[in-house]
């Protein structure tokens, strides 16, 4: 197996045990974080209904408006404060942190800092 594969299939691998633990739910949606080199994306989610409550991206329009680039720390917490808004709009004030097998470190968690700015509590 090439570097490449394993760094990937590593990431599959916490990704897998972090959902084991975390289940998102109509009273308390999971908030999930992807990131790329390029861009972050994050989404409320009700896994029960299988359904997607709110997103928001660095490719959303409202981000792009900004004139800032996706793969910085202040981008991120840019996305966490649009996510953050959008979803107490739609009415969820409590969520899970679904970090997505990353470390809770630099745009990750830059990302759950603007989303509890924005006045999500998890």
């Amino acid at each position: 197996m090439n570097k490449q594969k394993a760094k990937k299939a590593g990431l599959k691998r916490r990704e897998r045990r972090v959902r084991s633990n975390i289940m998102g739910s109509a009273s308390r949606p999971r908030l999930s974080v992807h990131r790329t080199n390029a861009n972050i994306y994050a989404q409320v989610i009700d896994d029960v209904d299988s359904k997607t409550i709110c997103t928001a991206s660095t490719l959303d329009p409202e981000f792009r408006a900004t004139g800032k680039i996706g793969s910085n720390v202040e981008a991120a917490t840019k996305v966490g404060e649009l996510v953050g808004k959008r979803a107490v709009d739609a009415g969820v004030t409590e969520v899970t942190f679904d970090r997505g097998g990353r470390v809770y470190h630099g745009r990750v968690k830059a990302l759950a800092d603007g989303a509890r700015s924005a006045g999500l509590k998890f």
